[in-house]
This record gives structure tokens, C-alpha cells and sequence, in this order.
């Protein structure tokens, strides 16, 4: 499989079961698409995700069964279904009408080494992500090991501390030294010195500005090399 990026807004995102899988993949996706979840009962989370956000988060009481949630998916028109019941009848009816559909399908009851090989084109895995706006890092273990991607995502959320940052300060520099018409090259190595200076990382930690000053000494440097 190979990782993809997609954009939600003003996109549903259909989720059966409200049990604590379902909350977590509800609460994933309520921060870019309306989220529908179909379920007889709720995760204490997902009803607290849902009397914050009730324009996003919209729970609906119902034990949709094997048959009905193809109704469900041709009512909500969902870019995204996600399987998320303990009955996996229910289950791959859900990821069979959302194909059928043609809308994307995250099945939480079966992971990719379960598949042998037979996951759908549009059958997708839900990664662990780390963030640091604008910087986002994705990783997913296929399934396999959900305990492993929890710690790699802890040891990769120290990693990236003050990424964010330096993708603002490096998007901007780049932009300014392109307006001054540097040579192509040149603006390269700078950036790529820049985003390696260790200076520049423990400048930032103390405040833009301090991070903006070593930054542009960085660039100098190369600049009248």
C-alpha cells in the first residue's frame, strides 16, 4: 500500500458502531469532515465529541443490521465508511455497499496481513499521525502491531518538537529568496543548510525571531561563499 493524503472538507464521513474504535475514528475525522455516527449505543467520549460539536459529530440510535446499511450509506452519500461494529457480518456488509458506492472503506476488523493481498483499490488503513502544524507524520504498522505504532508515535512526537515552526521560517525564506531572484542552486543548499542548523532549531525554541536571525546568518553564508 501506498500512504495518500486526503483532503475531507465538506466531506462525510459515515462510521457504524460507537464503541470506543468507533469514537476514536470519529474524533480522527471531526476536525476536517461531518462525521455520522450509526450505532445502538455510544462511547462516553464520542457523546462528549458530540455535545461540543454538534454541527461535525452527529450520532444516530440505531442497530443497523446486515441489510440495512447499505440504506444508510445511499442516505449519507459518505466519501469515507468506516466498519466499526463486533459483528463482522455487519461489518463487510457496510464495506460492500460503501465499494459498491464507490466511497472509501476502513474496515477496523481486519488488518492488511489478515488480507493476504486481497485489500480493495479503495479499502484504506487509518495511520497514526503526529502533528506539529504544518508538519504532519503518518505511520501505520498495516494492522499488525497497533501497540508498535502507538510508541513510534510517541518517540516521533519528540523528534519533530518545533517542526512546525521550521517549515513556516523555511517556506517563508525560500519565498523571499526567490523574490531576490537567487539562483536556484543556491536557494537549495540555503534552505537545506537552514533546515539542518542546529542553531536555527534551538533559535526557534526560544522565539521566531531568534530562530528568523540565525536563519538568515545561515543564509548569508552560503549566499557569499
Amino acid at each position: 500500500m501506498i500512504p495518500l493524503y486526503h483532503d475531507f472538507a465538506d466531506e462525510t464521513v459515515l462510521v457504524f458502531g460507537g464503541g470506543a474504535v468507533g469514537s476514536r475514528k470519529a474524533s480522527r475525522f471531526a476536525d476536517e469532515a461531518r462525521v455520522v455516527v450509526v450505532s445502538p449505543a455510544f462511547d462516553g467520549r464520542l457523546v462528549e465529541l458530540a455535545e461540543a460539536d454538534a454541527e461535525s459529530v452527529e450520532l444516530v440510535r440505531a442497530a443497523p443490521t446486515a441489510d440495512a446499511v447499505r440504506g444508510w450509506v445511499d442516505r449519507v452519500g459518505p466519501a469515507l465508511v468506516v466498519a466499526a461494529t463486533d459483528d463482522a457480518a455487519v461489518n463487510a456488509a457496510a464495506e460492500a455497499a460503501a465499494l459498491e458506492a464507490g466511497a472509501l472503506v476502513n474496515r477496523t476488523d481486519v488488518s492488511a496481513a489478515d488480507r493476504s493481498g486481497g485489500r480493495g483499490a479503495r479499502s484504506v488503513v487509518v495511520p497514526a499521525t503526529v502533528e506539529d502544524d504544518p508538519v504532519r507524520v503518518a505511520l501505520s504498522t498495516g494492522g499488525a502491531s497497533p501497540a508498535l505504532a502507538k510508541a513510534l508515535r510517541e518517540r516521533i512526537e519528540a523528534e519533530i518538537d518545533g517542526a512546525g515552526a521550521m517549515a513556516e521560517l523555511s517556506g517563508t525564506l525560500r519565498a523571499e529568496l526567490k523574490d531576490r531572484d537567487v539562483d536556484p542552486a543556491k536557494r537549495r543548499e540555503a534552505i537545506r543548510r537552514v533546515v539542518r542548523s542546529e542553531g536555527v532549531w534551538k533559535g526557534l525554541q526560544k522565539g521566531d525571531s531568534y530562530g528568523q536571525e540565525e536563519a538568515y546568518s545561515v543564509i548569508e553564508e552560503v549566499l557569499t561563499r
